[in-house]
């Protein structure tokens, strides 16, 4: 039998099963047989050193060199492996470990890429029967599972006649939040003490809800450590705290009080793009942000043909910008459904959002970057596709129900609505008052950002419907944005306080 011949009558069988045929002993006996053929008679290709997992040739020319010189940066010795772990499975995370494992995953003897995930979360059924259509709609992502006799699982999932995990299926390249997108296979710990004792470097890909539990207690297997890892965070999002004085709290905050590892240790990567479309091999920008001690070797590192990595000193910047975006990203969804994709209703929703954004960073840092370039492109492309957006748009729709939360099955974490809560507290404390253009008093600094007030007022107290976005918009008093933007730029409204700063001191983690 040949391996045309097997595959043909493989394919044959699939079908009949499409069909529901065969859904009993008889046919899992059947295909049994056919998939120990296939595999006897070697009809799935072998992978090549220099081929992707997920089955595209790689054709990229210097990564071993550009490993090497990485590895030297970090003091990593000949026949060290360079350790590289991500802690959380989202889309984000996932994808940023497949890209990693897809560029330097053949070099075996000089990296390990590994990321972590807690075990034990269950696949439903209907996901399950999804996950099992986009399988057979991808002849790669089928052969793949067929060598690795991984197939089987996935039909007895279709059939209702086993559980899938979350963690099992990463395994085998699929990310619970983002099916419709196959990733390479990936080398999964559920021990989290294995995942990240010895790690020379640590991608966060967490929730910032969860970035500060997840990294006490990953601090306890490193009070051993002689020298700190390096700490890419990806996640987006902040919390507020109210004592000793108000302030914010971001993710690489949190990590450095969390674990101890110095800030000049903790970088914050984020750029326009959306996870799905990257992997895709879609071109796209980012940036890693921090202090110069390794960014630019980092950003070198991630540097891909399709993904290009800039570095910057302003973090504070950039990442409060990643928690603001998605605040307005939800505001962007609900307009675009209430006004059936209307382009003026939403140009008119940007061009008062990017004030606010605006008007806030200047209230969070002495110089903060301008929300142009790479900036503007990141708070575009969130409001035009990201969750928070789709999240946006299902409520207005009716589709989902805030009762729901905001961890949605397929989605994930939806990080904008803790950030509405969370700025809207910290803004709306009249010990930051600003003066006010018209009124000529000091008001709080959210008095100046109606449309974050009336987020507020929709997904947190739920005092209004989400039609009271436009009823903001169309408010006829609302100012010009660009006067918003005058008042930011032409006052000195910095509050060191805000982040932290009091009289010259960083408040510590025992302050919150």
């Amino acid at each position: 039998m040949n391996k045309e011949v097997c595959l043909c009558n493989y394919l044959e069988l699939d079908k009949l099963f499409c069909k529901d045929f065969f859904t009993g002993l008889k046919f899992r006996i059947v295909w049994a047989t056919w998939v120990l053929k296939l595999k006897m008679v070697g009809s799935i290709e072998v992978m090549t050193r220099n081929s992707h997992s997920n089955g595209t040739i790689s054709s990229y020319n210097g990564l071993e060199e550009k490993l090497d010189e990485f590895r030297r940066v970090l003091g990593k010795a000949d026949g060290d492996l360079l350790k590289i772990v991500g802690v959380g499975a989202g889309a984000w995370g996932s994808v940023f470990a497949a890209l990693l494992q897809d560029s330097y995953g053949q070099f075996r003897d000089k990296v390990q890429i590994r990321i972590w995930r807690r075990p034990g979360r269950a696949v439903d059924r209907a996901t399950a029967e999804h996950l099992f259509e986009v399988i057979n709609s991808r002849e790669d992502v089928l052969r793949r599972l067929i060598r690795r006799c991984a197939y089987l699982k996935y039909v007895e999932a279709r059939l209702g006649d086993r559980t899938l995990y979350a963690d099992e299926i990463l395994k085998d390249g699929f990310c619970l939040n983002m099916i419709d997108t196959p990733l390479c296979p990936l080398k999964v710990v559920t021990n989290l003490q294995e995942a990240v004792w010895d790690a020379d470097i640590v991608v966060n890909g967490l929730p910032s809800t969860e970035t500060r539990e997840i990294f006490e207690e990953i601090s306890k297997y490193w009070k051993e450590r002689i020298s700190s890892p390096v700490i890419i965070s990806l996640s987006k999002g902040i919390e507020a705290a109210l004592d000793p004085v108000p302030h914010i709290i971001t993710p690489t905050q949190m990590i450095n009080w969390a674990t101890g590892v110095p800030l000049e240790n903790i970088l914050y990567l984020g750029g326009p793009n959306i996870a799905a479309e990257i992997y895709n091999k879609e071109y796209a920008n980012a940036r890693i942000c921090g202090a110069g001690k390794w960014r630019k070797a980092v950003a070198k590192f991630l540097r891909q043909p399709h993904f290009i990595v800039w570095d910057n000193s302003d973090l504070v910047t950039h990442e409060v910008m990643g928690g603001l975006k998605n605040v307005y990203a939800i505001g962007a969804g609900m307009v675009a459904a209430l006004t059936k994709e209307s382009a003026t209703s939403k140009s008119v929703y940007f061009a008062h959002c990017t004030s606010e954004m605006i008007f806030i960073t200047h209230l969070l840092t002495e110089e903060p970057e301008k929300l142009a370039g790479p900036l503007l492109a990141d708070t575009y492309v969130t409001l035009l596709k990201g969750r928070n957006a789709w999240y946006g748009q299902m409520i207005a729709k009716g589709e989902l129900s805030l009762d729901m939360g905001d961890s949605i099955t397929g989605k994930g974490m939806i990080q904008g609505v803790s950030a509405v809560e969370a700025f809207y507290e910290l803004l709306s404390q009249f010990s930051l008052s600003v003066q006010h253009p018209e009124e000529n008093k000091p008001v709080a600094p959210v008095e100046l950002c109606p449309i974050l007030k009336t987020l507020y007022k929709i997904l947190i107290k739920r005092e209004q419907q989400p039609c009271g976005i436009l009823q903001a918009l169309r408010d006829e008093t609302m100012n010009d944005p660009r006067d918003r933007i005058e008042i930011a730029q032409s006052h000195a409204f910095y509050r060191p306080s805000l982040l932290g700063q009091v009289e010259g001191k960083t408040i510590t983690a025992k302050n919150n």
